[in-house]
């Protein structure tokens, strides 16, 4: 374990921010906070927590003792000082002195208590971090210390790492009843005898009089526990013990990260497509669509063939806490089991352990779908509504992995009872969440590729997918695609679409990344300098042809095997109002529009019964787009005698239309609006005597 304290920089941390009234020991507890969230072998997304106990004045100028504590929702790695809750010490210590409290109740007394009504809501362990007599408390949970407390002898085992420098906590479900049990514990504990405290399958507690004190006990105390992994010698997982087989697509320049999707290849198509069936069976379940992360890293593969698999991975999550994230146990799928027939089972055990755990209450059930599944020989795949969501799944998947495996080393894992992991699945304070959950974006969980995205309407039209809730593959021949969208949600692609092969790439690496395809929006297009019919040049003809036609066919039928495993499939085109009403000079861009119209109604006849919606727009004098340079406009507006703004608005309506218009057109026409349409097409122009 790295200590990553610098003193120099812990010095000038802060000094510069613009929050001028926080005192140099919040700045302090910021910056360890971070250090701390710095590292996914003590902290991962939103675990851990971190106190500051200070005197402050308050608005009458009288001396006030405060916890600032960690603020629910925010993340230790990239917190700031508003993220600490500052609730009042007198408060928390008297309600640590009750006999019994709801956890909803305390919440609510806690946020009473708080002098700035405008912070976060304080952590659930406020009153724990109250209940330690020192100014700093650090919370983490160490891989490797709730690895060897999940093991059958885990809490001798603890005492034999540390002796009497720690003191022991046996489990409690976090809440008021863990500080109760803390503060019945703890009346007599001469506190300055220890440098920390261990919780039974939830972590550990460091604590100081200073920032640097606190952090360097935490340090060294998780520092020993894997001290001791490594003399055991099972600290060192096979990473690589299973080599992927030669898939036939390898990453290029402009692909995910390898860390993202495993061992940085795309996984054969067989494996892909069954991958695509997954998810869509998993979203089913789940009841709303699901991003799917694959991990086939070697380290994930050599879990997934581990003998005893199935014992291994059923038992429980690494800590409780994580059970919100990953539900109590993976699926496990093998090639020789249909998914449906998998799903079937592991619905139907999780509404059995539902009802074991659920009698007496009121309890509304969760969805029953996995939260990730274990692949017998691929690896692990992990779900969620948004990219993020997944990858916090996937990261904590893979620490669990490695942890249980240190644990098997250490004569087994043992998880908590399910009771135990139920209760804080179920926790009330969970379910209020449940009931007072918000409006649901309408491609929640979607996932959507779209041609021509560094620009004009196809920029627009990510844009549009994103706010709505979708993850996007941005592809386009420009490179600077890749700087326009550093969005977590987009996976941008640098794409010659007149290469089949890189076209092939970029679908199969957005599945390798989302775990499907439910949306194409083939919009990049070419319109080339205006050329009479006589004096139409046939490179000029094939170029035109090969991008808006060709090109586009490519598109639809390498995507093809993904979406008929897609959710609410659709393909929209971006076609032309040349269509309907050519004008002289374009021949080659009118052709070409034309027979991408009549490719999209053949591909509407054809794809209909798999379900794909294949529907189309046909703008004209989208006035935000590329070929509508000042020249260009000018020469117009001469041709009409009308001035520039005169002929930006020379529709029946009189508007101006933008990329914009498009792009919330084309994510509406993707969504449950346009769910029983197919085969339509809509021009969209403000109006045209020629269209009308």
């Amino acid at each position: 374990m790295q200590n990553r304290w610098n003193e120099e920089e812990a010095q000038a941390f802060g000094k510069d921010d613009a929050q001028a009234q926080i005192h140099d020991e919040l700045l302090m507890r910021v910056y360890s906070s971070r250090l701390l969230g710095a590292d996914p072998a003590l902290v991962l997304h939103g675990g851990g927590n971190t106190s500051l106990k200070a005197q402050v004045p308050n608005f009458f100028g009288e001396a006030e003792s405060l916890l600032y504590v960690k603020g629910s929702g925010w993340d230790l790695a990239t917190i700031e000082a508003k993220g600490f809750a500052p609730v009042k010490m007198d408060v928390l210590l008297k309600l640590a002195r009750l006999k019994k409290l709801s956890d909803s109740d305390m919440v609510r007394l806690q946020k009473a208590a708080m002098t700035d009504p405008a912070a976060p809501t304080p952590s659930v362990e406020a009153i724990l971090h109250a209940l330690i007599p020192f100014r700093y408390v650090d919370h983490t949970h160490a891989d490797a210390i709730v690895a060897i407390s999940n093991t059958p002898h885990g809490a001798q085992t603890l005492r034999e790492i540390y002796g009497e420098r720690v003191l022991y906590i046996p489990y409690v479900m976090p809440g008021f009843d863990l500080a109760r049990t803390v503060f019945e514990i703890t009346r007599d504990v001469d506190w300055s005898r220890f440098d920390g405290m261990v919780l039974e399958h939830h972590g550990i507690f460091s604590y100081g009089q200073t920032a640097r004190q606190s952090y360097d006990r935490m340090i060294a105390l998780v520092s020993q526990a894997e001290a001791y992994l490594k003399s055991k010698k099972v600290n060192q997982i096979a990473v690589g013990a299973v080599s992927p087989k030669a898939d036939p697509i390898a990453l290029r320049e402009g692909s995910p990260k390898a860390d993202q999707i495993g061992v940085g290849a795309v996984p054969e198509e067989l494996n892909l497509k069954r991958l695509a069936q997954l998810r869509r069976e998993i979203s089913k379940l789940a009841g709303t669509p699901m991003i799917a992360r694959f991990d086939r890293s070697g380290e994930a593969r050599s879990y997934s063939l581990l003998p005893g698999l199935d014992k291994i991975s059923g038992q429980g999550p690494l800590t409780p806490d994580h059970v919100i994230h990953t539900k109590r146990v993976p699926l496990v799928l093998e090639d020789d089991l249909s998914i449906a027939e998998a799903l079937r089972h592991y619905g139907s055990s999780y509404q059995s352990y539902f009802d074991r755990n659920a009698i007496g209450t009121n309890l509304k059930r969760l969805d029953p779908a996995p939260r990730f599944a274990v692949w017998k020989g691929q690896g692990a795949v992990s779900f969620g509504v948004s990219p993020k969501r997944a990858q916090v799944v996937s990261d904590i998947v893979r620490h669990t992995m490695r942890a249980q495996q240190w644990s098997e080393g250490l004569g087994g894992w043992v998880s908590l009872p399910e009771k135990d992991i139920f209760d804080v699945e179920y926790w009330e304070l969970e379910q209020a969440k449940l009931r007072g959950g918000g409006s649901v974006p309408p491609l929640q969980g979607k996932i959507a590729f779209v041609t021509g995205a560094a620009s004009g309407i196809g920029r627009a039209t990510v844009e549009s997918l994103l706010a709505q809730g979708a993850a996007v593959c941005a592809v386009d021949i420009n490179p600077e695609v890749k700087k326009i969208w550093k969005n977590p949600s987009v996976l941008a692609l640098e794409v010659d679409l007149t290469r089949p092969a890189r076209l092939v790439e970029a679908v199969k690496n957005t599945v390798s990344t989302y775990g499907g395809l439910d949306i194409v929006v083939a919009n990049a297009g070419i319109f080339p300098l205006s050329q009479t019919v006589s004096k139409l040049d046939d490179e000029t003809w094939n170029k035109t042809f090969q991008i808006n036609l060709t090109s586009q066919m490519q598109l639809f039928r390498e995507s093809l095997p993904y979406l008929s495993e897609g959710i609410d499939p659709t393909i929209l085109i971006v076609a032309s109002k040349n269509v309907i009403a050519p004008g002289p000079g374009a021949a080659a861009y009118s052709a070409s529009k034309a027979a991408l119209t009549q490719l999209a109604r053949v591909a509407a006849l054809e794809f209909a019964p798999l379900g794909i919606r294949v529907n189309m727009v046909h703008p004209h004098a989208v006035m935000d787009t590329g070929i509508w340079t000042q020249d260009v406009l000018e020469a117009r507006a001469r041709n009409y005698k009308m001035t520039i703004d005169q002929y930006k608005k020379n529709n029946l309506l009189g508007v101006e239309l933008n990329s914009r218009d498009l792009g919330e057109l084309l994510a509406t026409m993707a969504g449950p609006v346009f769910s029983k349409i197919t085969g339509a097409q809509i021009t969209v122009d403000g109006g045209s005597d020629r269209t009308v």
